[in-house]
């Protein structure tokens, strides 16, 4: 083994160097070029090896063996004309990954960081679950081929197949995990790392309100917006019910007052366009679910979200509005969010332009926030302030006040509908046991796929197109969570974490990405949704079969393949053999649901979140904060006031003050030309 200066972090190999030959396998000590460490931190424990074998591939190990000490590796391997792998960091602290000779390896070595911690939770790593995992997956999991374990259990299906009932809307939704790569010892294992992980224990921590969020030492407590059986539930020895229900009740009397044509603008006329304002969290809940259950719609209200600060999401929900018929709901906690506020700034001088009476505001602007003070200086009543405590974190508070634009278009006895789905599969979450626990298992493959088999990537294609934004929706839930790398101790994982989550609405999808499913080099865990009952039968139901064939035809496929024989029976010539040989035991979830309701969705989204906590909590990440989000805008806010004034600004890289002076130039080309416009327009007059 090699010794790295752990104050340096770039590593080359050199295979001039000598070389020590063990067995079959040559251990190349390669040479080392260095460049000071970011960090500038002492660093000690990790080792590296290369080597080589008879037939000359080249092969590079890392090892740590100072866990106390160490934090993590961060790999790049460099790989002319072929896909490259990385480990970020390798999935398992032993792994080798393969090298062709004469290329540039690089190691970054970070420290481990001491920030607020959350004990008595173990690395999972450590676990004896884990390590049994993982001998579980050397000996049978990546050999296990899934149209033979059909064939040798006849009743697999059953076995892997779980339903859910839902007391919302008396519907039942099954999940069929019997096409994934697991066998019954590869389930036991798994529900062994959840027991060790800790997994119930967090659980039951959440839903006792304790501060899980430690980070920001907040309760993490979405699931008590939604107890619509009224349960007790805490914070810190204060019960949170009746608040809910004094903000649901809001919202019920609000939502009924708009729909109804009670409430109604300045001028007397009845709202019929809804513009919510707001980003991230605040947008994409309510956007997803208002589309999803738009046959459940008033569709004589219009409604936009406004999110994004480039000003044509703006223009364009204001374009075909009428002041006079539309109301603004301001979604933001704090009230002070860059793009809301600016946004809602924009949006109140467009109304005053036409009401010109700054006392008409309160008649169509109402907040989502908890900031009176900044909510009052805006101009809107605190009478029409619908407020959510800091316990709901941003990208669950669909259930929330964020909720009110659904409530708004839905009506409030389906947004309660939609509460009471995801409630029910809140109690399915923490009372049934793991083997049956539907959430637990879902985060569990997960995990096995993310750190066992190395994929970096889940899909999500519903089978719906009301659903078409339901994908970007669960992006936030899973990405904003899981996109962490250092543990609730305050250490750098040594696995891999939160997927990359993508999707689109299936059969589109299948015209666009599904080749890299079927015959691509990656890995790429599925999950089909579909419903059995179309709120659009049309056609006598024939849309429907043909979407409902694809749905089962599409899992079928990615599991079974098409061998070369397969392919020359059907007259292939033997050059095109390979081309149209699909490999197949490609690994998909079927969620097979009888209609979407707002109690199937709020259910479905439920799902996901508890999926989301219990990779977390296996992998011992806080899911709750989004530190992540804060070093861009910071940066932004400064490098705005340079847009705004002359000269080139200063303290960039030289890449960021060269894009910078290159906007400056054609921004300032723009201006003058709209003031050639504006001159000569005035001497035509």
């Amino acid at each position: 083994m090699a010794d790295i200066d752990m104050e340096k972090e770039v590593y080359k190999n050199d295979d001039s160097n000598a070389r020590s030959t063990s067995g079959n396998i040559e251990v190349v000590p390669s040479s080392m070029t260095y460049s000071p460490d970011l960090l500038n931190l002492g660093l000690g424990g990790m080792e590296i090896s290369q080597h080589k074998s008879n037939s000359g591939q080249t092969s590079l190990t890392l090892v740590n063996s100072s866990l106390p000490t160490f934090a993590t590796v961060l790999c790049s391997i460099e790989f002319p004309d072929r896909q490259k792998p990385s480990c970020y960091p390798p999935p398992n602290p032993t792994d080798s990954f393969q090298t062709p000779p004469n290329t540039v390896n690089t190691v970054n070595i970070v420290t481990r960081k001491h920030i607020q911690t959350m004990a008595s939770f173990p690395e999972a790593s450590n676990l004896n679950a884990w390590k049994a995992l993982q001998e579980h997956y050397n000996s049978t999991g990546r050999n296990i081929t899934l149209k033979d374990e059909f064939k040798k259990d006849d009743l697999r299906f059953q076995k892997f197949s779980h339903t859910f009932v839902n007391t919302a809307d008396k519907s039942e939704i099954l999940f069929d995990f019997s096409k994934n790569l697991i066998t019954e010892e590869s389930i036991t294992l798994l529900i062994q790392l959840a027991k060790e992980a800790g997994v119930e224990k967090l659980r039951d921590q959440m839903f006792n309100g304790e501060p899980i969020n430690f980070t920001e030492d907040r309760a993490v407590y979405h699931v008590a917006l939604r107890n619509v059986s009224n349960q007790e539930m805490r914070v810190k020895g204060k019960s949170v019910v009746e608040e809910v229900n004094s903000v649901l009740n809001h919202m019920k009397e609000f939502s009924e007052q708009v729909r109804s044509g009670e409430w109604k603008g300045y001028t007397g006329k009845k709202i019929n366009t809804i513009i919510n304002v707001g980003i991230g969290g605040s947008d994409l809940g309510p956007v997803m679910v208002t589309e999803a259950l738009k046959p459940y719609s008033d569709r004589n209200l219009t409604l936009h979200f406004v999110s994004n600060i480039d000003g044509t999401h703006a223009a364009e929900a204001l374009r075909d509005s009428d002041p006079e018929t539309t109301l603004f709901l301001i979604a933001s906690k704090t009230f002070t969010t860059a793009e809301t506020i600016t946004n809602a700034n924009t949006a109140k001088a467009w109304f005053l332009q036409k009401a010109k009476d700054t006392a008409h505001i309160a008649k169509h602007f109402v907040a989502l926030s908890t900031n009176e003070a900044e909510v009052t200086k805006f101009g809107i009543d605190k009478k029409n302030m619908f407020g959510f405590e800091s316990w709901v974190g941003g990208r669950y508070s669909v259930w929330s006040a964020i909720g009110l634009s659904i409530a708004l278009s839905i009506g409030f006895d389906n947004f309660h509908e939609f509460l009471a789905g995801a409630h029910a599969m809140d109690k399915h979450f923490r009372e049934t046991p793991l083997e049956k626990n539907i959430p637990i298992i879902g985060g569990l493959l997960s995990v096995w796929y993310s750190d066992f088999f190395g994929s970096q990537t889940h899909l999500v294609s519903p089978f719906d197109q009301y659903l078409h934004r339901f994908p970007a929706y669960l992006q936030q839930l899973s990405m904003e969570s899981n996109g962490k790398a250092v543990t609730r101790t305050g250490d750098y994982v040594r696995y891999s974490t939160g997927p990359i989550v993508f999707g689109e609405p299936a059969t589109n999808a299948q015209h666009s990405f599904y080749q890299l499913l079927h015959q691509g080099t990656k890995l790429i865990p599925t999950d089909f949704i579909l419903a059995a009952q179309s709120h659009n039968p049309i056609e006598g139901g024939k849309h429907q079969t043909m979407l409902a064939s694809n749905f089962f035809a599409q899992a079928e496929a990615l599991m079974i393949g098409k061998t070369p024989e397969q392919v020359r029976a059907e007259g292939a010539l033997g050059n095109l053999v390979p081309h149209k040989t699909f490999l197949g035991n490609r690994p998909t979830t079927s969620i097979l649901a009888q209609k979407i309701t707002p109690g199937t969705l709020g259910a479905l989204i439920a799902y996901y979140e508890h999926v989301t906590f219990t990779e977390g909590a296996v992998w011992n990440i806080n899911s709750f904060d989004q530190w992540g989000v804060e070093l861009g805008k910071v940066l932004a806010k400064k490098i705005e006031k340079e847009l705004e004034t002359e000269g080139e600004g200063g303290g960039h890289d030289g890449s960021t003050s060269g894009l910078i002076a290159a906007y400056k130039k054609k921004a300032s080309l723009l201006r003058e030309v709209e003031k050639l416009t504006c001159r000569l327009t005035i001497e035509r007059k």
